[in-house]
């Protein structure tokens, strides 16, 4: 199957080759417009902007950093660039010679604005290659009624069809039946490990400092691999490099602000972005001594600069700290995120594109006791990556454009070190092994546009993954009991795993207001994550493909229609896709999985699949605007040495998800928003039956998820107050009242069985549940 699908690839680029050949004196006659669509006010760059050649009826869209390109015949041309929130442009343009045209697009007036929900070409999701993906603008993410007044942008994609949240509250999700280490996660292309704070009910993600926010739930590009299930393509904002603005906000829990400008106008531009939490603020004023000397709080921060040395060259530094803070009479923890990502565009033509990206990124984490203990102890991980990559975009016509790269990243594993701390303590250290991998890649696609209705999209990734020394590798027999080691110097390479991951995508367009789409991904997974919960908890441990854990291995299919109503108002679409995994990794029951040196000794491999069928209808345009999705589907696994080797569902398997997310825009000045959500419970391990064994109550429990919790729903409702608009003020703010979970439903977080302190022969389930009606009040201000 995979050798017919890599020589399908090879027979298409040696046609297109051919074809090249054939039309190289048309070719020569051609005259390419470039350049960049940005904000007309800020000078921020617009991505996935249309760039449209109207006589001819042909365009493109911007990539990533508002870069454009298109080659047509010498002529006179009406250039119409339009972007959802921004006045359309549309002017006559005489292109005899190759140009380079810089467009800035103008805000809608504030009379005239409609809510709108998607920023990106109005047909755009019948028009592209892709299906399974998905863009929200910051906007949208706003108007989402949130916990605790405070916007979140993960706790947005979970209303998505085929996006499921992991636990009550929680920023892990779920993609398509996937485990949520199987999502990539990348803020401007560094690496994200853990997107949450305070255990979960927040994501590391200020709403006000990111640009562009990209959910692909399979059919990911070539340039990008590693996950299994999905990627989420994060973009901070470059930075205002017209004037100084800023944005805030004051909540219930927490405030903002986020400064831009630039220090030299229209070339370099600063951004700086901060939030904290305040409750531990508070703390001291309780008279519960415990209460008193308690710390709980996050912070995060954002810093990016951006330099244009000229119309070729541009230059982008990012960095992000974010810390969670943790601390009582009993226990501290820390855990946070480190980002720094430079990047270099550098345009070498008005076709050739390419961008030059050094990233580094750190996840730690930090469990302990009060050093005065004579028991204190500290339990310290982190995981740490550093690479390079280069990525190349060639528009070679408006019909054919190519994108090619290589990347290489170092990855350090630090699975944890328990040590004894302070004068007093009686604990010596315990270090488990340290683990050291190379992680390289190569890939090249190509779009093709085949007349008017059929655009195809292929391409080959090819990785390699090195495990490194030093390090040690552990042999296991046939019960998985350690029998043997070995130990590798440093650098020394022990252990290759190299694969090729076809990527094909094809769009018919049916008519001009409908399409249909297919696709199939092949991807592998070579880091993963050791979690004893379903809701994931930042203390758990990511480990590496080894001589004893093989890569997993995704194929998935997907099929998909897409039809749009009354001028794209409405867009709706039904996408059914088949995943088929292997080498899907989990743990033996009551696994041992915390500063354990043979935690490979836990695992047991085998195969998973997981199906469905997504449902979406989005009404962009209007005073209500919004969207409707439902997700049926299924997510198996089989592996021998679980459930005696018997299929079970896997942890993320929810067979119908619904969710409604609708915004009424009452006046100019007043909305109200609300979203209702609903699913079938997650799947549970739970004990069916009991033994006396000595007087000792022994539960018997029943297949490996073979119960489930009660169906989840929840309704969240926020209503919007704009301050009364005033031309000649810079400032503007908004009230934003919240209530999360408006009718009090009690959504099962945990359930624990316990024995009957009177009567030891009863035993009775206590449920719990995290979140009442919360009512929320924030302050949002610009200026």
């Amino acid at each position: 199957m995979l050798r017919k699908l890599i020589f399908l690839l090879l027979v298409c680029a040696c046609t297109v080759g051919s074809m090249h050949a054939r039309n190289d004196k048309e070719k020569l006659n051609r005259k390419t417009l470039s350049g960049h669509v940005v904000d007309a006010s800020s000078g921020e760059s617009l991505i996935g902007a249309s760039v449209l050649i109207q006589e001819l009826g042909m365009g493109t869209v911007s990539n990533s950093y508002g870069f454009y390109s298109l080659a047509v015949a010498p002529g006179t041309y009406t250039l119409v660039c339009s972007y959802i929130g921004y006045e359309d442009l549309v002017q006559q343009l005489v292109l005899t010679e190759d140009q380079r045209l810089e467009i800035g697009l103008a805000a809608e007036s504030e009379e005239l604005k409609e809510i709108q929900v998607f920023g990106e070409r109005k047909d755009q999701n019948i028009t592209r290659v892709e299906m399974g993906v998905e863009r929200l603008q910051t906007k949208t993410i706003k108007s989402i009624p949130a916990l605790m007044g405070e916007v979140d942008l993960i706790k947005a994609i979970q209303l998505l069809p085929g996006v499921h949240s992991t636990a009550e509250g929680g920023s892990g999700f779920s993609v398509r039946g996937g485990s949520p280490d199987q999502n990539l996660i990348l803020l401007d292309e560094a690496t994200v490990y853990n997107a949450s704070h305070l255990m979960g009910f927040f994501s590391v993600f200020n709403n006000d400092a990111v640009k562009d926010l990209k959910l692909y739930k399979g059919d990911v590009p070539a340039q990008y691999g590693g996950r299994l299930s999905s990627l989420l393509d994060v973009r901070m904002k470059d930075g205002n490099s017209k004037t100084f603005a800023g944005a805030g906000g004051i909540g219930t829990i927490s405030s903002r602000l986020t400064l831009e400008g630039p220090l030299k106008e229209d070339q370099t531009t600063v951004l700086l972005s901060g939030r904290r939490t305040y409750m531990d603020l508070f703390l001291p004023l309780s008279s519960d001594e415990d209460v008193k000397n308690s710390r709980l709080y996050f912070y995060d921060a954002s810093l990016k600069l951006s330099h244009r040395f000229n119309e070729n060259n541009r230059l982008y530094v990012s960095s992000y700290l974010g810390r969670d803070i943790m601390k009582s009479n009993f226990f501290r923890m820390g855990f946070g995120n480190k980002t720094l990502t430079t990047r270099w565009n550098h345009i070498f033509s008005n076709k050739l594109f390419m961008n030059l990206t050094a990233v580094w990124s750190r996840y730690d984490y930090e469990l302990g006791t009060d050093e005065e203990d004579p028991e204190s102890w500290l339990w310290e991980s982190d995981l740490e990556d550093l690479g390079i990559k280069v990525d190349f975009g060639y528009y070679i016509t408006p019909w054919h454009s190519l994108k090619f790269g290589l990347q290489s990243f170092h990855h350090a594993f630090n699975p944890g070190m328990a040590m004894g701390i302070g004068e007093q303590s009686i604990f010596g250290e315990y270090q488990v092994g340290e683990n050291y991998a190379l992680e390289h890649a190569g890939y090249l696609s190509h779009q093709h546009h085949i007349g008017e209705k059929l655009v195809l999209k292929y391409g080959l990734r090819l990785s390699l993954f090195q495990n490194i020394g030093e390090g040690t590798v552990y042999e296991y027999g046939e019960n998985y009991e350690p029998v043997d080691s070995t130990s590798y110097a440093s650098g020394e390479v022990y252990q290759n795993y190299w694969g090729i991951e076809p990527r094909f995508g094809v769009n018919y367009l049916l008519a001009p207001d409908w399409s249909l789409k297919f696709n199939y991904n092949r991807s592998r997974q070579t880091i993963q994550q050791a979690s004893n919960t379903a809701a994931g908890s930042p203390l758990d441990i990511w480990f590496p493909a080894s001589p004893n854990v093989k890569p997993q291995l995704a194929d998935q299919f997907a099929l998909g229609v897409f039809h749009n109503l009354q001028q794209n108002r409405y867009q709706l679409s039904m996408e059914a896709y088949y995943k088929d995994m292997k080498n899907t990794v989990d743990f033996v029951d009551h696994a041992d999985l915390l500063l354990n040196k043979y935690l490979e000794g836990e695992l047991r491999v085998g195969n998973s699949k997981a199906y469905g069928l997504e449902l979406l209808m989005k009404k962009t345009e209007g005073r209500l605007t919004g969207w409707l999705g439902y997700t049926l589907s299924r997510a198996e696994r089989t592996i021998p040495g679980i459930n005696d080797g018997n299929s079970y569902a896997a942890p993320f398997d929810k067979t119908h998800d619904f969710s409604s997310v609708l915004n009424y825009e009452l006046s100019q000045r007043v909305s109200l928003s609300a979203n209702w959500v609903y699913s079938t419970g997650q799947p549970v391990t739970l004990p069916v039956q009991r033994y006396e064994i000595n007087g000792t109550i022994v539960p018997h429990y029943s297949e490996r998820n073979g119960a489930r919790y009660d169906d989840y729903h929840r309704l969240d409702l926020s209503l919007t107050l704009q301050n009364r608009k005033n031309n000649s003020r810079a400032w503007k703010g908004e009230w934003v009242f919240s209530i999360y979970n408006a009718y009090n439903r009690k959504n099962t977080w945990a359930l624990n069985f316990v024995q009957d302190t009177e009567n030891p022969t009863q035993t009775y389930a206590e449920k719990t549940y995290l979140f009442p009606v919360i009512p929320a009040v924030t302050y949002n201000f610009k200026f």
